[in-house]
């Protein structure tokens, strides 16, 4: 992987030389610059991942600066350097596209930390931008992101079937894209300029669904007072799209059987034979086997439509494709919702990260909106997610950050809390886990603070008052002597004191 580079602009030498040499002790490649016109031509004569910005520089508005820049490179993140005095204009900054902003002085901790998120959105922006040109060369689908090998198997199925005329069956959990896939399926097709039909069988009052899918004639039934197209004739040379194909009724089925096979049908009231000529793509989240053994669904009809089957795997099976998700649904919200660039905080994109998003997809991506639209500031934070995200089910155990489940509650707790205990509210459930989630990483990083706020992605400050608030008591470890191995870490070297 090529190295993080760096471009640190500030008019002040001991600053950038300082910088310089803190941030190539981390592996950074850096390059300094002391103006905002030196900036510039920095920028023009080679690309960097991350831009530190003083604001007040001598020669340009820091503002207007970020401004142009931004204009040339919309993925650089930037990081601006403020002082105290002037955090309203890095604030103000935030609409023109910089990412956070540090005040003078800062903990080298925390700086560290911000310029690694930075580092990390710009990868994150540069791969979701080199994964869309891909698609998009290959398979031109615009609106489905990832890169785990289930969904590029899935779209390499996509296509190979595309320019067929074969009857598709796509299945899984809701919220996984089905919809999105047979719109793929359709714009790679030959069909591409002819009409793509979705029928949401599921909404659809059964009395009502062979009119929508066959038409009807002037009085075919009270209120047809007009002769009516159906939607296999709108989707004439075109694609009909049926999403939640389970519900239809036995009597439905067999209709939509003789469509298939015989590429005919009659409106409803009608006695004439209307031709047909469309491609059929049906999708379920239910088992259409299963309900077949169960009588509920015609055999037939099933073998029919499950000429090729596409499964689309849920979210939880493909976690590396949740941060390109994140990009690409948090950019599309902010132009629909017309609001300034905005970013999740680290402790929220774990959360989203963490959770195994039962609703998939759409769950993500109404999570992200809801976000967008809350919030006042250019960061969101996890006050902003769905009390669902925030507040798992805990009962089994707790997920803890440094890998496996931490024990459920009751057994074993250092704070002597009885596990029947049915008064715990849900504060102090919380309390009790975040409490167990310090505890265990101290024990991971064998005491050491600053490894552990690293860990977490919070400011050491940010734990320390935690661990001072939930009571946690620290014993310190004598230091190992030059020549000597580190010792085991021992139980005793972390401790909660009892909390009532």
């Amino acid at each position: 992987m090529p190295e993080t580079s760096i471009l640190v602009v500030d008019d002040e030498a001991e600053i950038r030389e300082g910088l310089e040499l803190l941030l190539r002790s981390e592996g950074y490649e850096v390059a300094l610059a002391g103006s905002g016109e030196a900036a510039l031509e920095r920028l023009g004569e080679r690309p960097f991942d991350v831009l530190l910005l003083d604001v007040s520089l001598p020669d340009r508005n820091g503002i207007d600066l970020l401004r142009e820049i931004r204009r040339s490179d919309r993925s650089l993140s930037i990081i601006l350097i403020t002082a105290y005095g002037s955090i309203d204009m890095a604030r103000e900054a935030f609409k023109s596209g910089a990412l956070d902003y540090i005040t003078k002085p800062w903990s080298n901790d925390e700086l560290l930390a911000q310029v690694a998120q930075a580092a990390d959105t710009r990868r994150l922006r540069e791969e979701n931008l080199q994964l869309k040109r891909a698609f998009k060369q290959r398979y031109n689908f615009p609106n489905i992101v990832g890169k785990s090998e289930k969904m590029l198997a899935v779209l390499e199925l996509v296509r190979q079937v595309a320019p067929s005329r074969s009857t598709v069956l796509i299945t899984g959990e809701s919220g996984t894209g089905k919809e999105l896939i047979a719109k793929a399926i359709h714009s790679a097709s030959p069909r591409a300029d002819k009409p793509f039909v979705p029928v949401n069988s599921g909404s659809i009052p059964v009395d009502l669904l062979e009119s929508q899918l066959f038409g009807h004639v002037k009085g075919a039934f009270t209120g047809a007072v007009a002769s009516k197209k159906g939607l296999f004739e709108i989707a004439d040379q075109g694609t009909i799209f049926f999403d939640e194909i389970s519900t239809i009724s036995w009597e439905t089925q067999a209709k939509l059987l003789r469509v298939i096979q015989e590429r005919e049908f009659m409106r409803l009231g009608g006695t004439d034979t209307i031709r047909t000529d469309v491609r059929i793509l049906a999708a379920s989240n239910a088992d259409l086997a299963a309900l077949v053994r169960e009588g509920r669904f015609r055999e037939d009809l099933y073998h029919r439509l499950n000429v090729i089957n596409i499964h689309l795997p849920p979210l939880r099976e493909r976690r590396e494709d949740i941060p390109l998700l994140l990009v690409h649904c948090l950019r599309h919200s902010v132009e629909e919702n017309q609001k300034p660039p905005k970013l999740f905080t680290p402790a929220a994109t774990k959360l989203l990260m963490d959770y195994d998003w039962p609703g998939n997809v759409r769950e993500l991506e109404n999570a992200v909106e809801r976000a967008v639209v809350l919030s006042h500031e250019d960061q969101m934070d996890s006050d902003l997610l769905p009390e669902n995200i925030r507040t798992k089910e805990f009962f089994g155990g707790v997920r803890s950050p440094f890998g496996g489940l931490l024990p459920p509650l009751g057994a074993g707790l250092a704070t002597g809390q009885a596990a029947d205990n049915p008064a715990h509210s849900l504060a102090a459930l919380l309390e009790e886990i975040e409490r167990r989630l310090i505890l265990g990483m101290l024990d991971e990083t064998h005491g050491n603070q600053t490894e552990a706020a690293e860990r977490f992605q919070i400011p050491l400050s940010t734990l320390n008052q935690k661990i001072k608030r939930l009571g946690i008591e620290l014993r310190r470890r004598s230091r190992t002597r030059p020549g000597e191995s580190e010792p085991p870490p021992l139980p005793t070297d972390v401790k909660a004191s009892a909390h009532h």
